[in-house]
């Protein structure tokens, strides 16, 4: 008979941006679990809900989406002028897989609301104008973050007008600022080419070439031109999610990107490296009605611009993606800029399939290599929920003993 008995683990139920997912304290979690690795892993895989071939996640807190099967570990940083340490994770939907290779830029906005939350720093500290400045390290990318939390009476300020397309309810204006977001110490551009030629399947792109731009900013990103796959960039989510040929041949630019950015070596390993890179597709500004509904005028934007994850098309934009795409338009030469038609710009407002978003960005050329300062954009974040989850853990072998409750020296079987 299976052992009946669950894990009970502190935890707050949270929105980011336009994501949702579940965040715990490092030191909440079982002391087994502290450490990365395959335990680790399937604790948070099965609390997900995940693999399962329903794709609904209805026997744990995920949302069988891109955007709501996400999990936050948060702990104070040991690093000079970090607040906390923040580590991400995209679990699979349909397979026992957790993604730890890029960061969540939705979720980015709610960490900071998470550690004040959590009392991992201290509000007396550094109150700049009714907003507290947590400095995230983010572990995924090794890269500083800060995120500017507003504070109303001593404490967070999670209800406001600010609307975020995407998100249903307005909320309270979060300013997140991703420093020098080039993936990792690698380029910001990891061919040294502004635009690059895939070769691909003829099928997909007749002629079998291909023209992208291939950027590791916040997260490495394919970008290609919606008009070369016969798309037009204001396709919403049903238009592509409810094509198996599509999402087939995304899956295969990617993999094909993936390799030419050499992030995997073979096109087969794509497929244990879902969270990156991201493709996007991207075609002038031009008008189309969003998935609520809302008209969204080509005078208003500079670009339309699609990105799948996890291999389906978002259904807003992840944050991460919005840091790639801002970098992109800022650089003249690249195929986002070249879209725009402007060379110097320090900003983009993208319509993407919930409707718009503006980005900031600063970049120089420094001895011929463009570097990028600093993405800024505005998200909102909220508790949804707090309290404890429960997760049992039929993927571990308990046999060798517990003690009080706790499970200790414990093996996964494969």
């Amino acid at each position: 008979m299976a052992d009946s008995a669950q894990i009970k683990i502190p935890a707050l139920y949270m929105r980011g941006g336009t994501s949702k997912g579940v965040f715990f304290a490092l030191e909440d979690l079982p002391p087994w679990a502290q450490q990365p690795g395959p335990l680790r892993d399937a604790l948070l895989i099965r609390m997900i809900g995940s693999p399962d071939p329903y794709a609904k996640h209805t026997d744990g807190m995920g949302g069988a989406t891109s955007s709501t099967s996400k999990v936050v570990i948060v702990s104070k940083s040991s690093r000079v002028n970090h607040d906390v340490d923040y580590l991400f994770g995209q679990v699979s939907i349909d397979k026992p897989f957790i993604d730890w290779s890029g960061n969540c830029g939705n979720l980015t906005a709610a960490v900071g609301s998470f550690a004040i939350e959590k009392q991992l720093v201290d509000l007396r500290d550094q109150l700049e104008n009714g907003h507290f400045p947590v400095r995230i390290w983010q572990a995924n990318i090794q890269k500083t973050i800060v995120v500017r939390v507003p504070i109303s009476d001593g404490v967070v300020q999670e209800i406001g007008d600010f609307e975020l397309d995407g998100v249903a309810f307005p909320a309270a204006e979060i300013a997140v600022e991703f420093l020098d977001p080039a993936d990792g110490e690698g380029a910001l551009f990891p061919t040294g080419n502004l635009q690059d030629e895939l070769e691909v399947p003829e099928d997909i792109v007749p002629g079998g070439r291909l023209k992208v731009t291939l950027i590791s900013a916040g997260i490495p990103t394919v970008f290609v031109l919606a008009s070369d796959l016969g798309l037009t960039g204001t396709e919403l989510q049903e238009d592509i999610n409810s094509s198996p040929e599509w999402l087939e041949k995304f899956e295969v630019l990617r993999a094909i990107g993936a390799v030419k950015m050499g992030l995997i070596a073979t096109h087969e390993e794509a497929a244990q490296r879902q969270h990156t890179p991201k493709i996007a597709f991207i075609g002038s500004a031009q008008d189309y009605v969003a998935s609520s509904g809302k008209p969204v005028l080509a005078k208003d934007i500079d670009l339309v611009v699609r990105a799948l994850s996890m291999g389906k098309l978002h259904h807003a934009m992840m944050g991460t993606a919005a840091v790639s795409i801002a970098a992109a338009a800022v650089v003249p030469g690249t195929l986002v800029n070249d879209v725009i038609g402007q060379q110097t710009i320090q900003s983009v407002r993208f319509g993407h399939p919930s409707g718009t978003l503006k980005v900031g960005a600063q970049a120089n050329l420094n001895n011929g290599k463009w570097q990028v300062e600093k993405v800024v954009m505005s998200r909102s974040a909220r508790i949804l929920m707090e309290g404890v989850v429960r997760v049992p853990m039929p993927a571990i072998d308990r046999s060798r003993h517990r003690s009080s409750g706790h499970w200790s020296s414990l093996d996964i079987h494969s």
